[in-house]
């Protein structure tokens, strides 16, 4: 039988991190409380502090993360158009193999 992977709820997760900034058990306490495994227990520690400091951040800077965000994923989905648009116009005979990579190459 293999191992099974342990889903645990959100709640289990934010209260045993919670317990490692309080810094009152070891990790090694915490791990036999609450039979979760030390590196998971890091991991969560480290989610649960990422997830603090956005809660900490203005508006703005929210405003401007989330606007980086989208403008990478449009250049993303440019560049896949692209190169979708040349594949197409390659297999329809519109333009020949070589002027679709000297095409490329001008770019």
């Amino acid at each position: 039988m293999g191992n099974i992977r342990k889903k645990y709820p959100p709640v289990f997760k934010a209260k045993v991190a919670l317990e490692t900034f309080r810094e009152e058990k070891t990790s090694a306490e915490l791990s036999s409380k609450y039979k979760v495994h030390p590196g998971q227990i890091r991991r969560w520690k480290s989610i649960a502090t990422e997830g603090i400091r956005e809660l900490f951040m203005d508006k703005r800077q929210k405003r401007d993360k989330d606007k980086d965000m989208l403008i990478e994923e449009l250049y993303k989905q440019i560049g896949q158009l692209k190169v979708e648009v040349d594949w197409l116009k390659k297999k329809s005979g519109l333009i020949s193999e070589e002027e679709g990579l000297a095409h490329r190459a001008q770019k």
